[in-house]
């Protein structure tokens, strides 16, 4: 069963038993009297926060301190993991409590995301940091760079906010009208309408990229 999922994060672990506590949920730790992964996912935050820092400040340069600190925010927050942890089918390999697992609760977006910074630990004790750090930055180098492209973008929704706002409230309102690409590569459109007016449309990789295009564009009308 574990073999499939060292297949999927490209990793061979010598000790299996590494990678079974890293996906050991403390519902199912309970109800075996074992140890869960909670200490493993202790450590495996901070790996991943030193990794992920080293990566950034190495490849992007140009960065400032405090936006390199937005990028690293970012990358390494809950939703990220999420992502990193559905690529790879995690919630088939969980070891949850009968209960728990009724509930979905391999699913869950806190469970899933802590079950990949106990891996990143695993795999660090396993096969040392330079394959912790292979697995990291495999998974997340693309997130990196998208958020290095916008992490110093203007808030255009805030300027187009306090233009619109000027003579007293309006109601600005932004909504996806499309969705184009697969999971992993998906472009949104956007529409943003003041007092239920369209004002413009914008595209992007992701829903706040969108936003940003879309009052950005009404920005230049207005």
């Amino acid at each position: 069963m574990l073999e499939q999922l060292e297949k999927n994060i490209g990793y061979t672990f010598k000790n299996k038993e590494l990678l079974k506590k890293a996906l050991t949920h403390t519902s199912y730790a309970y109800e075996n009297k074992i140890e869960s992964n909670e200490k493993l996912e202790f450590l495996g935050d901070s790996i991943l926060e030193f990794v992920s820092s080293k990566y950034i400040y190495e490849n992007y340069t140009k960065l400032k301190e405090g936006e390199m600190t937005k990028v690293r925010a970012e990358v390494v927050c809950e939703k990220s993991l999420y992502t990193v942890a559905k690529r790879h089918n995690f919630s088939d390999f969980l070891y949850m409590g009968k209960s728990e697992y009724n509930c979905n609760g391999n699913k869950k977006t806190a469970v899933l995301a802590d079950s990949v910074e106990a891996v990143i630990a695993a795999i660090f004790f396993d096969g040392g940091l330079e394959s912790a750090e292979k697995f990291i930055v495999e998974n997340l180098k693309e997130a990196i760079e998208l958020s290095t492209k916008n992490v110093g973008m203007k808030d255009y929704k805030t300027v187009l906010q306090e233009k619109l706002q000027r003579n007293g409230d309006v109601c600005i309102k932004y909504s996806v009208i499309k969705t184009e690409g697969p999971d992993h590569d998906k472009t949104f459109t956007v529409k943003v309408e003041c007092d239920g007016k369209k004002l413009a449309t914008g595209k992007g990789k992701t829903k706040k990229n969108a936003e940003m295009c879309a009052a950005e564009k009404a920005l230049q009308i207005i």
